[in-house]
């Protein structure tokens, strides 16, 4: 069943590259529990269907870099991309993209994550496996209080500027 508005999100851990080591985040793919990610503070989530691929590249993920300042404005304190693809996939495409300190790349590399929002689709036919489809999603406190399913194949809702809109 697919996640919906109201509901709260399902425990689960995404995985997430880092360059540079932190406290308690060692130089390269790092576990996060989605419950310590959303936890007292205003998430935005964003699922493509690929790293590197033409649109989540030239569109989905550069709409929310373009609107980063707006949306921490209206209180979010991350931004995280997730998609069905490795921790270094990921954080080559964060590289690539120059997301760094906007937003967060997260790897649901096994679709685990993916399924459980049910948000997940099959591409094998097509030679790419299971895959997130493309959403975006607003989250209080681990509760969903937006969410926009495009159709397959669309980009029309999932957009930072469609979510920007019901924020207001």
């Amino acid at each position: 069943m697919t996640i919906k508005v109201g509901d709260k999100l399902p425990p689960g851990t995404l995985s997430e590259f880092n360059e540079v080591e932190a406290p308690g985040c060692a130089v390269g793919p790092n576990e996060v529990k989605v419950e310590d990610l959303t936890r007292g503070k205003k998430v935005v989530f964003f699922g493509v269907p690929g790293a590197f691929t033409p649109t989540c590249s030239a569109k989905h993920v550069p709409s929310y870099l373009q609107n980063i300042d707006k949306l921490k404005a209206k209180g979010v304190s991350d931004v995280i991309c997730i998609s069905v693809n490795d921790p270094f996939v990921m954080g080559a495409w964060a590289r690539d993209q120059k997301s760094g300190g906007k937003v967060r790349m997260m790897a649901d590399g096994s679709a685990n994550y993916t399924k459980a929002l049910g948000l997940e689709f099959d591409l094998s036919a097509k030679g790419l496996g299971m895959r997130c489809q493309r959403f975006s999603m607003l989250v209080d406190d681990g509760v969903v209080k937006a969410l926009n399913v495009e159709a397959a194949g669309k980009y029309e809702v999932s957009d930072a500027d469609s979510l920007l809109k019901q924020m207001s």
